[in-house]
C-alpha cells in the first residue's frame, strides 16, 4: 500500500478516534482539551487488525501533513483541533479578526440563509481566517460557496468566538 494511501486511512482513523468515537475506540480523552497521550493513541491503533506496523513517525507525519491541520501534538499529547461531535471541548474565548470565512456547499446555502450557521452535529461552527482552509472544508459536499463573516459585528451582537489554534 502506498504511503499516501496509508496516511489517508490513518488520518481518518485518528479523526474518528479523537473527534467522534473515543470511548468506542478505547481512548479516555482529557475532558478539558480532548487530548490523550501520543503513546496511548499509538497503542490503541496498533491493537487494531492491520495496524500493528504503525509507528509514532507515521502519526507525526499525518499530523504534520494534514491539509486541514486537524491535529496537534504538544508535550507528548495529541488532540483533534476542531470538529468534535462527542463532547464539548473547551476552547479559549477570544476576540475574532474583522473577517472570518466559512466554506459550504451551494445546496446548504438556502438553509444557512434562513436559519444561520449551525454546527450540524458538531460542537462548534468552524470558521477560518483564510479562504484556503474554508474551501477545503466546503468542497467536500458539492459546489463550493464561500461565506464572508463580519465577525466583529457578530461579536458585538453577542455571538461568542473561540480560538481552536492557528492555521498553518
Amino acid at each position: 500500500m502506498k504511503k499516501q494511501s496509508v496516511d489517508m486511512k490513518l488520518s481518518k482513523l485518528m479523526t474518528k478516534m479523537l473527534r467522534h468515537k473515543p470511548l468506542e475506540s478505547g481512548l479516555q480523552l482529557d475532558e478539558e482539551d480532548g487530548s490523550c497521550s501520543v503513546e496511548e493513541l499509538l497503542r490503541v491503533i496498533k491493537a487494531l487488525p492491520g495496524w500493528s506496523e504503525i509507528k509514532l513517525s507515521d502519526m507525526e507525519r499525518v499530523v504534520r501533513n494534514s491539509d486541514k491541520q486537524r491535529f496537534e501534538i504538544k508535550n507528548g499529547r495529541i488532540k483533534a483541533r476542531y470538529g468534535h461531535s462527542y463532547q464539548k471541548i473547551q476552547y479559549t474565548p477570544g476576540n475574532p479578526p474583522a473577517v472570518l470565512y466559512h466554506g459550504t456547499s451551494k445546496q446548504a446555502l438556502p438553509f444557512i440563509m434562513s436559519d444561520g450557521l449551525e454546527p450540524m452535529g458538531r460542537q462548534y461552527v468552524h470558521l477560518s481566517e483564510s479562504t484556503h482552509f474554508a474551501a477545503l472544508a466546503g468542497r467536500r459536499k458539492g459546489e463550493l460557496v464561500m461565506l464572508k463573516i463580519d465577525s466583529l459585528k457578530a461579536a458585538a451582537e453577542g455571538i461568542p468566538f473561540y480560538y481552536a489554534g492557528s492555521e498553518q
